[in-house]
């Protein structure tokens, strides 16, 4: 009995002694845990201050920081999850995620399609942080290019959090990746107008807008006859961003208004003609009976 009660008395005691040096060790792993909070936060920092000194692309430098701090964060869980689990050694926790390596990524497919998208992105840089871009339907500027997403603020001031996955399987249209963009801006002028003096007119007035490149020039082309008008359309050079396009083609409207208007050139409206007939003079329907008949007096008469 007593040899009972001692081997019972050291299994509780074995037991409670394992428990306590689980507990301990979970509480070690927590503080690892957030230990390495506050050491990816500040690896990330000193980072983005050596890439900043010695990288010129945003991108890249981006591409670093994240990078550097999710490497912190996968050191500091590693060494969490070797002290949680002392008998579990650090080459059997690598080999237990290859092993588990493509059950997650069945799992996590689309985290790890976007993440290596992003890091494509970030290498290959076909826009940088500041550019303005279109994708699909999604038209602004670039604020940030992250692993797993990137960030447009469009032109009504909203956010748009595009997958980068989205973006790189996309055609993508950088807006600011030249250092001036053309506007096309159409324009009709009455037949009646020398069409000489309405070029000269429209390519003097395109070239004092303020905003308008003098290299390459403006041009006014011939486009085509149409209903009411001979349609001319303005071309002209501007800075790229969205604003600055804007604001040009404001302008770019007064003045060739203005110009029209002192040169006596008529911008017309469009113009229909209407024709009106008396309909019980001009029946239709009698007259096609009346060319029935006359045939079935000629087919008759044929007949005899």
């Amino acid at each position: 009995m007593e040899t009972l009660i001692q081997s019972i008395q050291t299994s509780i005691g074995t037991l409670l002694g394992q428990s306590v040096g689980v507990v301990i060790a979970a509480i070690i792993a927590l503080i690892v845990l957030f230990l390495t909070s506050y050491v990816a936060g500040w690896v990330r920092r000193v980072v983005a201050l050596a890439v900043g000194r010695t990288i010129n692309s945003p991108s890249l430098r981006s591409l670093a920081v994240q990078t550097s701090y999710v490497a912190a964060w996968v050191v500091g869980v590693l060494v969490a999850c070797v002290i949680a689990f002392p008998d579990l050694r650090l080459g059997d926790l690598i080999g237990f995620l290859g092993l588990g390596s493509v059950a997650i990524g069945f799992a996590f497919q689309d985290i790890f399609k976007n993440f290596l998208a992003g890091i494509l992105l970030l290498l290959q840089e076909p826009f940088q942080i500041g550019d303005q871009i279109r994708v699909g339907e999604c038209e602004g500027t670039v604020e940030e290019i992250a692993i797993r997403s990137t960030q447009i603020r469009t032109y009504l001031g909203e956010r748009l959090v595009v997958p980068n996955a989205i973006i790189f399987t996309s055609e993508i249209q950088v807006r600011t990746a030249m250092r001036c963009r053309r506007t096309d801006l159409p324009l009709g002028v009455d037949y009646n107008t020398p069409l000489p003096l309405a070029v000269e007119v429209l390519q003097e007035a395109a070239m004092s807008v303020d905003g308008v490149f003098d290299n390459p020039p403006p041009v006014v082309e011939f486009e085509e006859f149409g209903d009411s008008s001979i349609n001319l359309k303005v071309r002209y050079w501007t800075e790229p961003t969205q604003a600055e396009v804007l604001h040009v083609k404001n302008r770019m409207v007064i003045a060739l208004k203005q110009a029209c208007d002192r040169a006596n050139i008529n911008i017309p409206y469009p113009i229909r003609t209407v024709y009106w007939y008396d309909q019980e003079k001009f029946d239709d329907a009698d007259m096609a009976m009346a060319a029935d008949n006359g045939s079935d007096r000629r087919f008759s008469g044929d007949n005899r």
